[in-house]
């Protein structure tokens, strides 16, 4: 591998959209429609059915956010759309109870100022799968053999470089418990935005901050500085270099032009959000690393390989950096072929950047050997999506 990495390049940018943005939600609301579906075929038949429910809309809705709390004037809608086996064996599927409900506990465990009867209106549009998905579901079921349901392609790296580590750090570690409970003012909607010039970094920390715990704009900005620190603390815990962190960057001086919410995410009245628009797999956004632009959230855990193939393909690049002596860094990238097996896609390309001193084709035997035996893993990966065990943003 001949390419720069990100890391030695002189200017770098990295995203990450925490658990509270719009596009996040829509993101987790497909994923939760497509477990609910899953564990309900499991429970009923004893396998999973075709689905794909992997497209959300997001409107926002109308709130008036005011210094020691404000309201919401119109709740935020949420439109679940896509396909799924709605009726088998004479038993109906509840869909449509299984959206709405799995979309409102998602909402209650995640953003805990949002109400997720009173602020949220949830519009289930999934029609039935079409024939020939269905038809190749079933082929499936009869050969034992998982057969990939479209043809497209997955990526993956590893491992994740010092501002890409930086910046999941800095929103995982805002919106964690711990700092939830001694900062409640911290809404769950933040989005940081890393970007390094040579050996200098800025994150850049959009917040949404929850109006009911602000009493004045002296109050506001001691809060925003307190982020500030918070997120700096995160940098400084994985990196020993000088990190420069701007918190909400568009506040004017007036309290109509600070960014206080009601609920802590910007989908009460700021913003709207859609799937695929936000964190891939690995829960970044790296413009400077190869992305597919499939949503992971929602499609079926079992032939959708544009979810597949995304989760393998950086799960084989970790095992080959971790296991193979010599790599420095490995990039991967799978292409599949509707009604193919999804062990058996067409394209399997792996490269590897080797460390200092080590030659390629001393390390190709192994790598093929790692790589290879990773991918079998794909035949039972839906296991771990059923658990609840793989992140898809």
């Amino acid at each position: 591998m001949t390419a720069l990495t990100p890391e030695r390049r002189p200017v770098e940018i990295v995203e990450r959209k925490g658990i509270g943005h719009p596009d996040t939600i829509c993101d987790a609301l497909t994923e939760e429609l497509s477990l609910s579906l899953s564990r309900f075929y499991l429970e009923r038949f004893g396998f999973i059915l075709h689905h794909n429910v992997d497209k959300a809309l997001l409107w926002g809705g109308a709130a008036r956010a005011a210094f020691g709390g404000g309201e919401v004037l119109e709740p935020i809608e949420i439109y679940l759309c896509g396909r799924s086996t709605r009726e088998f064996q004479g038993v109906r599927v509840p869909v449509e109870e299984l959206a709405v409900e799995g979309s409102r506990r998602w909402l209650r465990g995640h953003l805990r100022h949002l109400d997720a009867e009173r602020h949220i209106r949830v519009h289930c549009l999934i029609r039935s799968s079409s024939t020939d998905l269905v038809d190749l579901f079933r082929r499936s079921q009869q050969t034992g053999v998982a057969l990939a349901n479209d043809t497209s392609f997955g990526t993956g790296y590893a491992p994740l470089d010092e501002l890409e580590t930086i910046v999941l750090g800095a929103d995982q570690h805002l919106n964690s418990a711990d700092v939830k409970s001694a900062h409640p003012y911290i809404g769950e909607d933040i989005k940081v935005m890393g970007l390094r010039r040579g050996r200098t970094m800025t994150l850049t920390v959009a917040c949404a901050i929850i109006d009911r715990y602000v009493t004045d704009m002296a109050d506001y900005a001691e809060k925003k500085m307190r982020i500030r620190t918070l997120a700096r603390d995160a940098a400084r815990a994985v990196s020993n270099r000088a990190v420069e962190v701007e918190v909400n960057t568009a506040d004017g001086d007036t309290e109509n032009s600070v960014y206080i919410t009601v609920t802590g995410t910007s989908a009460e009245a700021g913003d709207d959000g859609q799937v695929g628009r936000g964190n891939r797999g690995n829960g970044l956004i790296t413009p400077y690393r190869p992305m597919s632009l499939e949503a992971l959230g929602g499609k079926n855990p079992v032939t959708h390989v544009g979810k597949l193939y995304n989760v393998m393909a950086t799960r084989i690049a970790q095992a080959v950096v971790r296991e193979v002596a010599g790599a420095r860094q490995a990039y991967c990238y799978l292409m599949s072929g509707i009604g193919r097996p999804i062990d058996a896609p067409q394209a399997f390309d792996v490269q590897v950047m080797p460390e200092k001193g080590v030659t390629l084709a001393a390390l190709k035997p192994r790598i093929a050997e790692v790589a290879t035996d990773t991918l079998a893993g794909v035949r039972t990966l839906w296991r771990e999506f059923i658990a609840g065990n793989v992140r898809v943003y």
